[in-house]
């Protein structure tokens, strides 16, 4: 909420001291996406709040985006952007029963999101001719999917919940040539989905054994919700 004001504040500005982009009304751009954390929930629908609360964290999370951005004015560019952010990391997720003994079994677990997010930029009044400055905000849908590999199985999606969500940003450009730029940016984002999930088969080969999956399917939450950076290449047209 702070940064909206702000942003609602900085358009209130002149922009007879912004920079030009040389004409150029339209641009588009390939970066490279890190995303420090997200969080999956293995038990988001428990009633133990403890449980319900516990989640595998998994980091260092790369991926490619586009972006196509227009000038809608001397200070205003709306933009569309999407990515394909995959991962998965291994953790002991899975809890087994060998007689009254408990075993927590190995698991790769992870997701896949595919965003679409709208944004409109604002050109900071101190820009320079070589140096961009931009504040943004915007509103995005996430397409999502946990995945998991237990042994020689898999795990499939019976029903995914699509995710809405808010984002803000600040962003530099260096303009290298007329036509060509290097961008940096900062988004926040906190983009949430659920999925019910099935194995592919319920006896699995683990480690030379045999495990019985008796809960065949299951529930799980996603939260994207740590901050992302992006660096990329832009082109001005």
């Amino acid at each position: 909420m702070f940064a909206f004001r702000i942003l609602s504040f900085i358009i209130l500005l002149s922009p007879s001291v912004l920079a030009q982009y040389d004409g150029n009304k339209f641009s588009i751009s390939s970066s490279i996406v890190y995303t420090t954390s997200a969080e999956i929930f293995l038990n988001p629908n428990s009633t133990d709040p403890v449980v319900r609360n516990r989640s595998f964290q998994v980091s260092d999370v790369l991926n490619p985006s586009f972006e196509i951005r227009y000038r809608l004015s001397e200070p205003l560019i709306i933009g569309l952007s999407t990515e394909f952010m995959t991962t998965k990391q291994t953790g002991r997720n899975l809890i087994a029963f060998e007689g009254s003994n408990e075993q927590r079994l190995e698991t790769e677990d992870g997701f896949r999101i595919i965003p679409l997010e709208a944004s409109v930029y604002y050109l900071m009044p101190f820009s320079t001719l070589d140096f961009k400055f931009l504040m943004g905000a915007g509103a995005g849908i996430y397409f999502g999917k946990f995945s998991r590999t237990f042994g020689d199985t898999d795990v499939s999606t019976v029903s995914s919940q699509t995710a809405f969500g808010m984002h803000v940003s600040v962003s530099m450009e260096y303009v290298l040539l007329q036509n060509l730029g290097l961008k940096l940016e900062m988004k926040f984002r906190d983009p949430e989905f659920k999925n019910k999930n099935k194995y592919d088969k319920n006896i699995v080969n683990y480690k030379d054994t045999q495990v019985i999956i008796l809960n065949d399917t299951f529930d799980t939450k996603v939260n994207v919700n740590g901050v992302t950076f992006l660096l990329g290449a832009a082109f001005y047209f």
